[in-house]
């Protein structure tokens, strides 16, 4: 059973590296806000009966704690996501996973200025190795078309790591107040549905059912369940049976896992210089991860 407990955290990350597939389809028949509404909506339903039928405990919360899931969901996950798609059609898939990878970064400088967490030498070093490995990987330093990038996609996509960040400070408040994972999770989707109701496009999305009814159905089910179901409830299990250090590192393949994709579906041919900055931001983050000994924010 170990052994399937180790590739759990795996899978979550390949899962999470896949989102680049569904967002090109998707960008192309409805705005971003959207596709945030209908990803989230299927995972609350979907998550919501996981979490009644095996932890039906996790739905108590104090309502005076609704800043945190508000928080989380809103300033987090909701920026994180805008931010994530639009890199994902101006990046090439890998670039912009390995962008999202660089939140550890800005938790570290976050935790230094809200919770007084040091920042020691190894974790500097750590910070130097993946802005290293992410001009290598962004193709600024050479010339291939199918790795396309642009000034304006780096910068958002670099926003989407802060924004994980953010998620990822509200979701440690969180869990001192004793809130498991699957609660946070489930209340910061509510938040966004909330906040997003009124601006998302239904009739877009009504048109885009009505086109394949079936196909594009099964497709924004498949959405949902491989970047928002599946890669929560995969980590959330793994974290049961591992350290979250361990957890994290293993899930940390999302940008290989992106590269891959957008090389079978983009035709996005990575290069050696790409290939290696990918290898050194995870290099940079598996030191980073090792390196707090706490390993309380970083891992959630």
């Amino acid at each position: 059973m170990e052994r399937i407990y180790n590739i759990m955290p795996i899978i979550s990350g390949i899962c999470f590296g896949s989102a680049g597939i569904f967002v090109r389809e998707l960008s192309e028949n409805m705005n971003s806000t959207s596709i945030i509404s209908s990803r989230i909506l299927i995972a609350i339903l979907l998550l919501g009966l996981w979490i009644a039928v095996r932890y039906p405990m996790n739905f108590r919360i104090k309502l005076k704690d609704s800043w945190i899931f508000v928080g989380a969901g809103v300033l987090g996950t909701l920026g994180l996501n805008l931010c994530y798609n639009f890199s994902i059609n101006e990046l090439s898939l890998s670039l912009a996973a390995v962008l999202i990878a660089l939140a550890p970064i800005f938790v570290m400088v976050f935790a230094f200025f809200m919770f007084h967490e040091a920042i020691t030498a190894k974790k500097v070093i750590s910070i130097i190795l993946a802005l290293v490995g992410c001009v290598l990987t962004s193709g600024i330093l050479e010339n291939n078309a199918s790795m396309h990038w642009s000034w304006i996609g780096i910068l958002v996509g670099s926003a989407s790591a802060g924004f994980y960040a953010l998620y990822s400070i509200f979701s440690k408040v969180g869990m001192k107040k004793s809130y498991p994972a699957l609660t946070i999770t489930f209340y910061s989707m509510l938040a966004i549905v909330v906040v997003l109701l009124p601006f998302t496009q239904w009739d877009n999305m009504e048109h885009y059912i009505a086109a394949n009814p079936l196909r594009n159905t099964l497709f924004m089910v498949m959405h949902s369940l491989c970047t928002a179901v599946c890669p929560y409830a995969f980590y959330t299990v793994a974290l049961d049976h591992m350290e979250a250090g361990k957890a994290s590192i293993l899930c940390s393949c999302e940008p290989v896992a992106a590269m891959v994709f957008g090389l079978f579906f983009f035709e996005e041919i990575p290069t050696v210089l790409s290939v290696t900055g990918l290898m050194i931001v995870l290099l940079a983050l598996a030191m980073l991860v090792l390196s707090d000994k706490s390993q309380g924010i970083i891992d959630v």
